[in-house]
């Protein structure tokens, strides 16, 4: 049964998990939850919210399993559910500057201590060009670099339309490349 798991599409598994099927949610939640994690780290301002909003976004969608219509892909539907969330919390609470400290909590792999270092430094120096640009342009660039979405599921996920995102990803790309050539880091990142 894990076979077919693997090979069926993330809107028939949500189906069958409104259906009780446990092992839907399980392969759901092994697909999504790094990169729900990834996406809500870099648009938390605390760190200590990042656990909750996923937590959150995970409760939403088993609360809503029973009434679920694939209407757009699963996983905008989801990513939408987190930045719900964490734009609640966002008007309830006093934001604070990103932590990017909580990006760095990801694996990654390297193969010397020398690039273990390398890399850190240029992962340092990405995060936190990306920190500086207009959340509009920073939830974009993550959603397409980080999470693989397209322009139409960016646009799905941040309301915004196509053109939008297309320029706000052209935008943020405009600012890093300007920020790496001003550094001097344009050939290291």
């Amino acid at each position: 049964m894990p076979d077919t798991l693997q090979s069926t599409t993330d809107e028939e598994l949500m189906l069958r998990y409104g259906g009780g099927d446990l092992p839907s949610f399980r392969e759901l939640y092994r697909r999504h939850s790094q990169g729900l994690y990834r996406f809500v780290a870099w648009r938390s301002p605390r760190r200590a919210w990042v656990d909750e909003i996923v937590q959150d976004a995970w409760a939403s969608l088993h609360a809503a399993r029973a009434s679920y219509q694939p209407q757009a892909a699963f996983r905008t539907w989801l990513y939408q559910l987190a930045r719900n969330r964490l734009i609640d919390m966002l008007r309830q609470k006093e934001p604070l500057p990103l932590d990017i400290e909580v990006l760095a909590e990801v694996p990654h792999e390297a193969h010397t201590p020398q690039q273990t270092f390398e890399q850190k430094q240029r992962h340092a120096l990405l995060h936190a060009a990306i920190a500086l640009l207009p959340v509009e342009q920073k939830e974009a660039l993550v959603l397409q670099q980080f999470s693989a979405m397209s322009v139409n599921e960016i646009a799905v996920v941040t309301g915004a339309e196509p053109e939008t995102v297309k320029s706000r990803l052209r935008y943020a790309m405009q600012k890093l490349r300007a920020q790496f050539d001003a550094s001097g880091a344009g050939g290291r990142a």
